[in-house]
């Protein structure tokens, strides 16, 4: 069992809702039941999949309602997305039954954010669980181990199932699986998206381009569709959690760009999944991109889970000076540049030095990459 960054025990509270975010897959389920095993409190655990259930919490009727609830200290709904309006019946539920504590899992952010969202202002809190990340995987491994596994982390990534697999082949099919029926079923569960194979075409363009600049008219242009379709998939991909959408930073700099945007994969495991690309190493063209993704989504877990507030960008000018992460935090720029080779050296550039003074710089390469991420 690996140790996860959240201990459920601590963000419970009495009428309030624990909302718990994530891909499919990445253990929602297994932290839920963790948790629900160790407590002395009498409490339901149903499924949004149950049609009971569906039909008794999205029915907006007070009675049903307290009624399916009465009588538990905690009510948990699993895949909680699937149950129309569940907002409002959870607010039903904490509204009307003093004491009772509700935590709803799901997999899907734009179905659980849209329907919970209003209904619950101020009568929740929300919690995002990622693959699993570096900082947690310290709890079983030291750093000598887990730089040890890092070639299995940037081509099979932080899937649990991926990093319990035995063997390289079981990797490959689960992350095969994970993409074909997991991620993109959320993604054409939505009522406008019709083809797999439309969506698997841009995801494999995102994949190509990971850590460089993206062209929405270049997309639709390759694809044949319209720009405003290929943002609302873009969109759509982030939402359910499959790749993050990362902006230019200005201050207003003449020739600094951000008009484009960068796109990072959540997970390296899935990039590799969705081009079909397992080779070790040794024998890739991508390893620079994989190392950049591999960087950037750990840094994402590392502050959502150490709630480190901030904004992240990229940098860029036109006459190609670049700092490939930029994170703002209270006030303050911190730089980030990424290198595979340990013997690359950082070259500061004069915009940058110029126009943010101020700021922190550091090369990230594969010596001190854990002080970074852990």
């Amino acid at each position: 069992m690996i140790k996860r960054a959240y201990n459920l025990e601590d963000l419970v509270q009495p009428n309030k809702v624990l909302v718990i975010y994530g891909p499919r897959r990445v253990g929602k389920t297994t932290l839920l039941n963790n948790y629900l095993s160790g407590i002395k409190a009498k409490y339901k655990l149903d499924s949004g999949d149950n049609i009971r259930v569906q039909q008794a919490l999205s029915s907006q009727d007070f009675n049903k309602i307290t009624e399916y609830a009465s009588g538990y200290d905690l009510i948990a709904i699993d895949e909680a997305q699937q149950v129309p309006n569940i907002g409002m019946g959870l607010k039903i539920i904490v509204d009307q039954i003093s004491g009772i504590t509700i935590i709803a899992t799901g997999s899907s952010s734009f179905d659980l954010a849209g329907a919970v969202g209003e209904p619950l202002t101020g009568r929740k809190t929300t919690i995002t669980l990622y693959p699993i990340a570096q900082m947690e995987l310290i709890y079983k491994y030291n750093r000598h181990e887990l730089k040890e596994k890092l070639e299995e982390f940037l081509v099979f990534g932080s899937y649990p199932e991926a990093i319990t697999a035995k063997s390289r082949k079981d990797k490959i099919a689960i992350l095969e699986e994970l993409v074909s029926s997991y991620l993109l079923k959320d993604v054409l569960a939505l009522d406008r998206v019709k083809s797999s194979k439309v969506l698997l075409d841009l995801l494999k363009l995102i994949a190509f381009q990971t850590g460089s600049e993206v062209s929405l008219n270049e997309l639709a242009t390759q694809l044949k569709l319209d720009v405003k379709t290929i943002g609302r998939y873009l969109d759509i991909f982030e939402k359910a959690f499959i790749i993050k959408r990362i902006g230019g930073f200005s201050r207003n700099l003449r020739k600094e760009i951000v008009s484009k945007a960068k796109y990072y994969f959540l997970d390296n495991g899935v990039r590799n999944a969705v081009i079909s690309q397992f080779n070790p190493l040794d024998s890739r063209n991508d390893i620079g991109i994989l190392w950049e993704n591999f960087m950037v989504t750990e840094r994402i877990k590392k502050c959502a889970y150490r709630n480190i507030y901030g904004s992240f960008y990229f940098w860029r000018t036109y006459d190609r000076q670049e700092v490939d992460l930029v994170e703002e935090r209270e006030g303050k720029l911190y730089g980030y540049e990424f290198r595979w080779s340990a013997k690359d050296k950082m070259k500061t550039p004069k915009d940058w030095q110029k126009t943010y003074a101020n700021a922190e710089l550091k090369l990230i390469n594969r010596e001190n990459y854990l002080d970074f991420i852990l």
